[in-house]
């Protein structure tokens, strides 16, 4: 159901009355018992949405769908050009499977409240986890497949799971990775210990399983009985997902069942501008936050086809295999992260391979992840003829904080935003004082509170780490941990983490604004800036470069030029004076340049190795480049 009405109506009649908004959205979803009110906010700054309804998020994404009539529609098309499968799951055989999971960890005394962690790659049985969860009632955590074995035990000891559920391996282009000797490990680690596991053997490697702990994923199905789903409270916890903190422990982000319904169906429509039946893909791993509400929950529910992709952007097997998986499958929507676009483009600069394939199917590009530079954007609109929007949200709040709301209206795209504040978010940019700053001045990004339904209402387990992290800065509001400008028509740039904003002689510079000059030089690929201390200045800019395949000209030459354009558009108080050239930037497996660790290693200060880190070799190869321009002393 979409808004009729401009962008302006619909976010005036949110802000004029929130409750209203916000119970009429949650008729479009199935309520056992519908809740009475919108917002409970008795304990604010704690805030919480449709406590009171019961529903189950897993009769919404599967059984409705079913008891609708809309039973044989394809819900999950699962392409792997890594093993070279393709599969289409019907919504009546995803019920079949998911009830039968759900009965078998039913059996095994999994129940309501209980916490699963899910240890899966890039296959529809993630899915299948998350959803069996869902119909008991119990809180799964995703932990990314692959992840090291001790950030995997320190999430073990914090959601205490009762089981755990693994594949025995997931498989990247050129490479099995062995999970389930780094599942035995973490246990081993961890203080608190599942009562069993379940494993998923797959044919590219079979692991060997423990008989006492160890359950196989079909074996232990065999002739239990299905499970019906439980209705849960609004405010059940649905799962718990853990981000990386600046500081030690990760932090456990929790969702409740009914506003993630009511919000992630709503963007469906509103947002994304698709329709039930429509092919959704976004092109990321269940381990993130984009998997869950994008991957999994959000299509489901609005009765999309959601599209399980297991393969990179390039090399599975070259820069077209988005452009084959769009064609294969009637793609309407694609969303994916930058760094994938920035990779295509790298490898397929003129975007010739483009031309192999039907794209017809495809309404518009969706991205997000981290910062969409203007380069890529418009290599993406030129090359693709379609709307490409960035839009911005974060982990903490599971859905889109600004964004182009095409289903309601498709307002002018300006290259560099993620355009505007969606209903449900009261945005401000602050200073440092807590007051409002200019439109066009750089400051910290901050929503006021209550979030809207679908964001995160507390952290696992550390309601104080919850309010000091994010409520205490500025009372009253949200901090995003993002710094940005909003321009005089309410557009939002975000322009970089608040700790990626550097001081340079008392100058506060955005590096992302560095990196938007970078990026736009025709010969580079993809780019961070970073600062480094300066005895004189405090801080200086250094920038990275990856140049596109098949550059030949003079490193030296390159340098030059980027910075004499950052010079030109952004003034010679950037003081940017210092780039190198690298293979590869280091980053997260979800593709964020690790800024903060590079910054720390030319600062010669200790850091501990980000365990989202891609690959650690890369960071030996930046420091020698550091080295050679005087900086990274031990």
């Amino acid at each position: 159901m979409g808004h009729t009405g401009s962008y302006a109506d619909v976010y005036d009649a949110w802000k004029a009355d929130p409750e209203t908004f916000w119970m009429t959205a949650a008729t479009q979803i199935h309520w056992f018992q519908k809740p009475t009110k919108a917002l409970f906010d008795e304990n604010a700054p704690i805030y919480e949405w449709f406590s009171d309804g019961l529903t189950n998020t897993c009769y919404n994404a599967v059984d409705r769908h079913v008891a609708d009539g809309r039973g044989a529609q394809a819900a999950i098309i699962y392409d792997s050009p890594v093993t070279n499968t393709k599969q289409t799951i019907s919504f009546n055989d995803l019920q079949d499977r998911v009830a039968s999971l759900a009965g078998a960890l039913r059996a095994k005394g999994v129940e309501k409240g209980d916490r699963v962690i899910i240890y899966m790659p890039m296959i529809p049985e993630a899915l299948e986890a998350m959803l069996a969860c869902a119909r008991l009632g119990a809180v799964h955590s995703v932990v990314f497949g692959g992840f090291a074995a001790n950030e995997l035990a320190v999430r073990i000891d914090d959601a205490t799971p009762k089981a755990i559920i693994a594949a025995s391996c997931g498989i990247e282009p050129n490479r099995v990775v062995h999970y389930k000797p780094l599942l035995d490990n973490a246990i081993d680690l961890a203080q608190h210990t599942p009562d069993f596991t379940v494993i998923l053997q797959r044919e590219q490697e079979v692991a060997d399983l423990n008989p006492e702990r160890d359950f196989d994923w079909h074996g232990f199905q065999f002739g239990v009985e299905p499970a019906d789903c439980v209705p849960v409270e609004g405010n059940h916890p649905a799962y718990i997902l853990y981000t990386s903190g600046t500081t030690g422990a990760p932090k456990g982000v929790i969702r409740h069942t009914g506003g993630q319904l009511v919000a992630l169906n709503w963007t469906m429509k509103n947002i994304y501008n698709v329709n039930p039946g429509d092919v959704f893909w976004a092109a990321s791993d269940v381990g993130w936050v984009v998997g869950h509400s994008y991957i999994c929950y959000g299509p489901l529910i609005h009765g999309n086809t959601t599209v399980v992709f297991e393969g990179k952007p390039v090399g599975t097997p070259d820069a077209g295999a988005f452009w084959r998986v769009i064609e294969d499958h009637n793609v309407k929507v694609l969303f994916t992260a930058p760094t994938a676009f920035r990779a295509i483009k790298r490898e397929d600069p003129t975007g010739a391979l483009i031309a192999d394939y039907d794209l017809s199917s495809l309404q518009s590009l969706f991205l997000a992840g981290e910062r969409a530079d203007p380069d890529t954007i418009i290599w993406a609109q030129t090359l693709l003829k379609k709307p490409v929007i960035d839009h911005w949200w974060q982990t903490e709040t599971g859905w889109g904080i600004a964004a182009n709301p095409l289903g309601i209206e498709e307002l002018p795209v300006k290259v560099g935003s993620p355009s505007v504040a969606m209903p449900g978010y009261d945005i401000h940019i602050l200073d440092e004082a807590g007051h409002e700053v200019a439109a066009g001045e750089l400051g910290v990004i901050a929503v006021k509170l209550p979030l809207p339904p679908g964001t995160f209402p507390n952290l696992w387990n550390a309601e104080d780490r919850f309010k000091s992290s994010y409520l205490s800065h500025f009372p009253g509001y949200y901090e995003t941990g993002d710094a940005g400008i909003k321009d005089e028509d309410g557009y939002l740039y975000i322009m970089a983490r608040t700790d990626d904003v550097i001081n340079v002689a008392g100058h506060r510079l955005s590096t992302g604004a560095m990196e938007e000059v970078l990026a736009s030089h025709p010969d580079v690929a993809e780019c961070a800036v970073i600062g480094v201390a300066d005895t004189l200045k405090g801080q200086m800019p250094l920038g990275f470069l990856c140049l596109n395949a098949g550059v030949d000209r003079p490193v030296e030459e390159i340098v030059r030029e980027v910075v004499t354009d950052v010079r030109g558009k952004i003034g010679p108080v950037a003081a940017f004076k210092l780039a190198c050239v690298v293979d590869r930037l280091p980053k997260t497996r979800s593709g964020k340049i690790l800024r903060a660790t590079m910054a720390k290693i030319a600062d010669g200060d200790a850091f501990k190795m980000p365990a989202t880190i891609d690959d650690p070799e890369i960071l030996t190869e930046i420091k020698a480049a550091l080295q050679d321009l005087g900086y990274a002393k031990d």
